[in-house]
């Protein structure tokens, strides 16, 4: 779907008027995090190292901040994610890299105690405003957890499960989604004579894949991961991999990973979080040859996380 002029023009007033207010704030906590390993970045490396040339933005977050009750996770977190490419969420654990991930289809929402500040836009549309549809919303944006979640139900029902929740009845519709879903997801050859199996009977890097065929079903236009690949073997994890690199021709990516290999190998674009602040963001070769910001290059080089 091609953005309006209109629509990306909402989203740009959207980030100009949501970012001023939030400088202070936004150079205080570079301050506090830098200042916590004796760094001292110069602005214009900061700059530098925030603001890549993204050409067909999808998702632009805007000055996002997040709250768990009193518990400030995210700070004043302003990126761009490309369309048809792969975005990589890296860093320690507790950084805000889940908690980032879950604010572009608002599964945040279900916990109680959350506050957002700021706002994300996507194809230029605020999805935090009162009239956004969430349940259209997270069919547009698909999410695959960290450990695979298969209906205990067949492989065929798995996959035609949200089709059927929008209304499609058709046996010959249903037949040719699974199918298509399948093949997207490299499972068909592996399943297309015991679709009517138990899918909790597949094997974990199988599951996953059936979770991705499951999400792209209802023909999502970004999928979202969730650390996809922490719970299975070296082979299982290079089938997935391999797979949202095929899926880049249809879809949006962005994957949570701890995972630095799998960041380099799978993303076109990678974002370095730290104590809830968004301390890199570029293209992923250069990130990882020639970080801009010395506490990138402390966290891939192993000096902490």
């Amino acid at each position: 779907m091609t953005k309006s002029s209109s629509a990306g023009d909402q989203a740009a007033v959207g980030r100009a008027e949501l970012a001023a207010p939030r400088a202070a704030l936004s150079e205080a906590g570079k301050r506090r995090t830098d200042s916590d390993a004796g760094i001292d970045d110069s602005e214009e490396t900061i700059r530098e190292a925030l603001h890549p040339d993204i050409h067909d933005p999808i998702i632009d977050v805007a000055s996002l901040s997040l709250w768990y009750g009193e518990k400030q996770a995210l700070f004043d977190i302003s990126m761009a994610i490309s369309k048809n490419k792969v975005t990589s969420l890296i860093g320690p654990s507790g950084c805000g890299k889940s908690t980032l991930l879950r604010c572009f289809n608002r599964l945040n929402d279900l916990i109680g105690t959350v506050r957002i500040d700021g706002d994300v836009f996507f194809e230029g549309e605020s999805i935090l405003g009162p009239d956004m549809d969430v349940h259209l919303l997270r069919k547009r944006i698909g999410m695959v957890f960290q450990k695979s979640n298969p209906f205990p139900k067949s492989i065929y029902e798995n996959v035609a499960y949200g089709c059927r929740l929008q209304g499609i009845s058709s046996t010959a519709e249903l037949d040719l989604i699974v199918e298509r879903s399948l093949r997207d997801a490299a499972l068909w050859d592996e399943v297309k004579d015991r679709l009517h199996d138990n899918a909790l009977g597949l094997s974990g890097g199988q599951q996953q894949r059936l979770c991705i065929a499951r999400a792209i079903a209802v023909e999502p236009e970004v999928i979202l991961y969730d650390e996809p690949c922490s719970a299975l073997d070296p082979i299982a994890t290079s089938r997935i991999e391999a797979l949202m690199r095929t899926l880049t021709k249809d879809y949006t990516q962005v994957i949570v990973t701890h995972n630095l290999q799998q960041a380099g190998r799978v993303s076109d674009y990678t974002a370095f979080l730290y104590l809830g602040e968004l301390i890199e963001y570029g293209p992923t070769e250069q990130m990882f040859v020639d970080p801009r910001r010395k506490r990138t290059e402390y966290y891939l080089t192993g000096r902490f996380g």
